[in-house]
């Protein structure tokens, strides 16, 4: 019946992958805070109780989104080195973290993670034991790399700086309190480098990627492993 009455008024039958899709459209534009499940049926222009047949509750809808997300990440290729494959691997998280902020500090936090997460930390392990990293040192590699991917995709989303503009408003906004010069060396630091033509925060991103991995090479190589 309610197959019958979707295809009435012209809307697809009501399927998980279409509750997933439009919760997590939803939670890139309101934020986790503003998706609830009466919410969503209002986006979906379907009754609560419909969405109860495609997810339990709100943590299960939330563990899927998380899944859904895991999949957009590109997962280490099977013919590149392992630093290529963890640095293709980093630059792809933080374009789909960058998409969806809101996921940003639940990735690691699930207590039922499904196939797609499960998937893409045993690809991560799998690489980097396959190039002869064990076990200890795969355990380093993956909380360094994740450390600085989820803090930098957590710093870019608090910043909201995306155009030289905004860095400019927010360079006003920070020093207009305060005596001028009471804070030289920051302000040298601002003046000089974060509003000089073509600087962007984001850019940050990928040289810090690097060093991290480098260092990951350097400590593997001083374990003799």
């Amino acid at each position: 019946m309610t197959t019958s009455k979707n295809r009435a008024s012209g809307h697809a039958p009501l399927t998980r992958e279409r509750v997933l899709r439009a919760a997590i459209s939803h939670a890139d534009t309101v934020g986790l805070e503003g998706l609830s499940m009466r919410g969503l049926a209002g986006v979906l222009k379907v009754a609560p109780m419909a969405l109860y047949r495609h997810v339990a509750n709100r943590e299960d809808l939330i563990d899927a989104m998380i899944d859904v997300v895991f999949g957009e990440v590109v997962l280490p290729s099977g013919g590149a080195d392992w630093k290529t494959a963890m640095r293709e691997r980093g630059l792809s998280m933080r374009d789909v973290l960058t998409r969806h902020p809101w996921a940003i500090g639940l990735m690691e936090s699930r207590r039922h993670p499904g196939q797609a997460n499960l998937r893409h930390h045993d690809a991560v392990i799998g690489k980097l034991r396959s190039a002869g990293f064990d076990v200890a040192m795969v355990a380093h590699a993956y909380s360094l790399l994740d450390s600085y991917i989820y803090g930098f995709a957590m710093t870019q989303v608090r910043m909201a700086v995306e155009t030289p503009a905004d860095m400019t408003a927010m360079a006003n906004d920070m020093f207009e309190p305060f005596p001028l010069n009471e804070y030289p060396n920051l302000a040298e630091f601002v003046n000089d480098h974060v509003m000089a033509a073509g600087y962007q925060y984001v850019d940050e991103y990928g040289y810090g990627l690097d060093r991290v991995l480098d260092a990951i090479e350097r400590a593997w190589a001083d374990s003799g492993s």
